[in-house]
């Protein structure tokens, strides 16, 4: 469920290309549309980072400011627009968190399953995408070891180090994990890519 709102934001970048070049001539409709697309899903990775409603809600706003003030660098041709969107998103919730006001508010945790609401449905949501399902699998496949120190360093920004610490590990497994996550995930992937 962690790598849902990668997998939403995969796939989108031919309907997306038009909403670029309005959101740089400064289009307010165009962010109303970029937020009606993404917002849900910002606030969903934002809130499972930052652990704190209010902090969320400000971060979206935060993150979707500056998508529209950086808009005019953003080059389409390059990369989407959800994935870039979604990646301030993540950054703006690990710089709140390595906050001194983030450190304070975060110091009480809750479970993901204490607001199921944000996830309802989504999953029917999911691009009809080969690369979103290839990329799901090689999830799937990976340990649970793996599939945490992925978690904690996506989104959480940990180091290698402080995820060591928090999951009460040397730091030797710790990077072993790392290692061997990446490289399977980029066996599962490309193998399945050069199946398809």
């Amino acid at each position: 469920m962690w790598l849902l709102p990668i997998l939403l934001a995969v796939g989108a970048a031919e309907r997306n290309a038009d909403l670029v070049l309005r959101l740089q001539r400064r289009d307010p409709r165009a962010l109303a549309e970029l937020y009606d697309r993404y917002g849900r899903l910002a606030y969903a990775l934002i809130l499972r980072v930052v652990r704190d409603v209010g902090a969320a809600e400000d971060l979206v706003q935060e993150t979707f400011l500056r998508v529209w003030t950086r808009s005019r660098a953003f080059d389409p041709q390059k990369g989407a627009i959800g994935p870039w969107l979604l990646a301030v998103a993540r950054h703006r919730a690990i710089d709140y968190l390595r906050s001194a006001d983030g450190r304070e508010r975060n110091s009480v945790e809750f479970e993901e399953t204490d607001h199921p609401s944000l996830f309802t449905g989504m999953e029917q949501r999911i691009p009809a995408s080969d690369r979103a399902r290839r990329v799901q699998a090689a999830v799937e496949k990976l340990s649970a070891s793996q599939r945490q120190v992925i978690e904690l360093a996506y989104f959480e920004g940990l180091t290698q180090t402080e995820m060591a610490e928090r999951m009460g590990q040397p730091l030797g497994a710790v990077k072993a994990w790392v290692r061997a996550a990446w490289r399977n995930l980029r066996h599962q992937i490309s193998t399945a890519e050069a199946s398809a």
